[in-house]
């Protein structure tokens, strides 16, 4: 059993929303900065790449255990525990003097993130209701996100032109003071279970080391290539420990992740969901930026205002959708805007080498956001729809890891793609024909996601859980009589 501490809930979905921000703000602001980086440290180009490398590797390595960590020792607790270590290590790699510095505070922030992040999502979905308030909450959260990972790219190349490189880290600080600020203003200290369970150690372990063998393989073949052995040796071994870990948790008493969870159609459904749209979001961004640097020949902060259309068409998709489905099932929304992505991501691919901002760029860039913000508040609420309040920390940890993966593999693809397809030739129409492929196959991810929320997820809204029905489906979770 729970009980509800009281809290502002107001406070709870700005210190929540603020957090999201400034992860999202985190995961694009650096790409911009790679190369006055690598200018200023010494970099090598191969250790250059884990700047990246790294913070995805421990952001998406640990989520599940950082969710997990949520439900067993308090979402507060762990909420400002995470903020508090992304802060510390975001100062010391705006401080630092050489390579290695800026690398360790990269998977110190990665660290600190995946405590935090899921501990944001599930404090909103332990203190809004399943139903419209919810919705709208969730919509409030994914527009931020969603604001935040386009106006990183904006923010990496004003600060790396106009301040420096090492802003980009620095920034992260008077956001995150923000957010901890707002924790004793009304955010609840969380839920005390009514026994006190054990962290899933043999899970645990195999889970991190599972997925962080994964994430290490798929990011590094920019570098090794998919037909390197040590690529496959690593997904190889990635595989093997996800494998235990599956067999661990059907066995185990007080499981990281209840693989009973997965067979919810809201939760297995809007994980694959999630995944999908990540894999397409995170290559619209990705392509288009190199097509307008390397092809169109735009500088980095030019580059970043050119993303102002795609966070405000991001955020005005998020907002419609949460109008939508506040009393509708999410399937209302999240059907048409994978369609939609998938529309604007088609027109991307007709991009040409003699383009322009105006002519290939601003109008599909539009549809695609506006697309993509109609799937992720109503995604949001799916993957959460049904659990619990005992396993909030668990179902947001799982969500994260799914958009985590689903960016890393996507990209990871189909960046591989556009490299084979392009060859040795590095001029404007080469390059321009890879990208385009990659900006279709991408397209053809968001029809598969709309085939997905066709065929999985319920065409009816599940019911609102009462406290009295909350409390009902703990008690069958904990195996005691309700």
């Amino acid at each position: 059993m729970y009980r509800n501490p009281e809290g502002k809930p107001g406070v709870v979905l700005a210190a929540a929303a603020v957090a999201q921000f400034v992860f999202a703000l985190d995961m694009s602001v650096v790409n911009v900065a790679l190369p006055a980086i690598r200018t200023a440290l010494g970099f090598t180009p191969l250790g250059l790449s884990w700047v990246v490398h790294v913070y995805a590797l421990a952001f998406g390595g640990l989520l599940l255990l950082g969710g997990r960590a949520c439900d067993l020792y308090g979402r507060r607790r762990m909420f400002v525990l995470g903020l508090t270590v992304f802060g510390l290590c975001s100062l010391a790699g705006g401080l630092a003097q050489a390579p290695w510095h800026l690398v360790a505070a990269r998977a110190g922030q990665g660290l600190g993130a995946a405590a935090a992040a899921p501990a944001a999502l599930a404090m909103l979905t332990t203190t809004f209701a399943e139903g419209p308030r919810r919705v709208r909450a969730l919509g409030v959260w994914s527009a931020v996100n969603a604001a935040g990972g386009a106006l990183g790219v904006l923010a990496g190349g004003l600060l790396t032109e106009y301040a420096g490189w090492r802003w980009i880290m620095l920034i992260n600080l008077p956001i995150v003071a923000v957010a901890l600020a707002l924790v004793p203003a009304g955010v609840p200290a969380g839920v005390s279970p009514a026994r006190r369970e054990r962290l899933d150690a043999p899970g645990a372990a195999l889970a991190t080391g599972g997925v962080g063998l994964l994430v290490l393989g798929v990011v590094r073949t920019d570098t090794l290539g998919w037909s390197s052995r040590t690529t496959w040796a690593t997904l190889g071994a990635a595989a093997v420990l996800l494998a235990a870990f599956v067999v661990v948790e059907s066995r185990a008493t007080t499981p990281l992740l209840r693989l009973g969870l997965l067979r919810s159609r809201w939760v297995g459904g809007a994980n694959v969901l999630v995944f999908l749209a990540a894999a397409g979001q995170f290559t619209a961004f990705y392509f288009v930026s190199l097509y307008m640097q390397q092809v169109l020949g735009m500088g980095a902060a030019a580059t970043g205002i050119a993303f102002l259309p795609f966070s405000l068409g991001l955020i005005a998709g998020t907002l419609v959708a949460t109008r939508v489905t506040a009393s509708r099932t999410p399937r209302v929304s999240l059907v048409p805007g994978a369609l939609l992505a998938a529309g604007g991501l088609a027109w991307f691919a007709l991009i040409s080498p003699d383009g322009g901002f105006l002519t290939d760029v601003l109008g599909p860039s539009l549809v695609t956001s506006l697309g993509a913000g109609l799937v992720l508040a109503p995604v949001a609420a799916a993957a959460t729809t049904g659990v619990a309040p005992r396993e909030a920390g668990m179902a947001s940890g799982l969500m994260n890891s799914s958009r985590q993966l689903g960016g890393s593999i996507g990209l990871a693809v189909l960046a591989t793609v556009a490299a084979q397809y392009t060859g040795t030739a590095t001029d404007p129409a080469a390059l321009n024909a890879g990208y385009a492929l990659s900006l279709a196959i991408a397209a053809a991810v968001f029809v598969l996601a709309a085939v997905v929320a066709i065929a999985v997820l319920p065409r009816r809204r599940a019911a609102t859980r009462s406290p009295q029905s909350t409390a009902t489906a703990e008690n069958q979770l904990e195996g005691t009589p309700s």
